[in-house]
């Protein structure tokens, strides 16, 4: 394995398209409201990206201490990337690889505070808390899923919005709520097919804690959520008509997940569910941001 294809790997390149659509929707949402810089845009970009590679690297390398990656039934999207089992990095330099790139998304941040002010701290400090905490503390103590919603969700999707003219419209802040339910989910389903793995490696997710059936419960709450925030921000007028294009997605591709969490949660978590739970996630954040530029072009 080259060493680009490792590097590619503890970052779980694939999965780095979240931030572009998170991004993207909390920039979006900012432009609708009047507010848009193309470059705060592609900046922040570069920050959440550098941001998201460093809590999988630094997951990554503590699942190879810990044993976890070395138990999980791995799939193509839970279970780890297998990089650092497999020798082609050490757990020492995914460590150092993942702080470099939180220390990357450290310098953005401050260059964005130089720039807009003080009130863009509070988000950069809940996001340090997500980033370097979430392995080694909040994914043990039954606070994983709601730092992923919130590190990689609600926070990135406010901040998009804040970074453009340090302002944070109520339309980012509408849309960040169902980016928030989508990437607790992405990370609670994924957690199934790694359960034992996770209970032996000193995890305490919801699946752990709360057993099958009520995470299963959850997660379907947290499905049903996501398309009636965006509904009733409609119905409120906080975000405009067009985006309803953000619901779209959990017609299309939550039956599968959802039957299998009402139905079957005591028997593995079929790939296909999997993979739709990701693309649900990756199309209600895109279909919302070309709602809100759609309406912020006919305006």
């Amino acid at each position: 394995m080259s060493n680009a294809k490792a590097y590619a790997g503890i970052a779980r390149a694939p999965f780095l398209l979240l931030p572009v659509t998170l991004v993207a929707s909390g920039a979006a949402a900012a432009a609708w409201a009047g507010a848009f810089s193309r470059l705060h845009s592609i900046v922040a970009l570069v920050g959440l990206v550098a941001l998201h590679a460093a809590v999988n690297s630094l997951n990554e390398a503590s699942d190879m201490r810990t044993g976890i990656d070395l138990a999980t039934k791995r799939t193509p999207f839970s279970g780890g990337s297998g990089t650092l089992p497999s020798g082609a990095l050490s757990v020492r330099t995914a460590r150092a690889f993942g702080l470099i790139c939180a220390l990357i998304g450290l310098i953005i941040g401050i260059w964005f505070v130089s720039r807009i002010g003080t009130v863009l701290i509070p988000v950069m400090v809940g996001g340090a808390i997500c980033v370097l905490g979430y392995t080694n503390l909040l994914a043990r103590i039954g606070l994983g899923e709601i730092a992923a919603g919130a590190g990689l969700g609600l926070l990135p999707v406010m901040g998009a919005g804040l970074v453009q003219e340090g302002t944070l419209p109520p339309a980012a802040i509408a849309a960040s709520i169902p980016a928030f339910f989508m990437t607790f989910n992405l990370l609670l389903l994924n957690e199934f097919p790694d359960e034992e793995a996770d209970r032996a490696g000193g995890r305490r997710n919801l699946v752990i804690l709360f057993g099958r059936r009520a995470a299963a419960l959850i997660y379907v709450i947290a499905a049903i959520l996501t398309p009636l925030s965006i509904i009733g921000a409609v119905v409120m007028k906080v975000l405009p008509l067009y985006a309803l294009a953000g619901v779209l997605p959990s017609i299309v591709m939550l039956p599968g997940p959802v039957t299998w969490a009402l139905r079957s949660f005591r028997e593995e978590v079929p790939i296909p569910a999997l993979g739709a739970n990701v693309i649900w996630n990756l199309t209600t954040n895109t279909l919302l941001c070309a709602g809100l530029v759609v309406a912020t072009l006919i305006a």
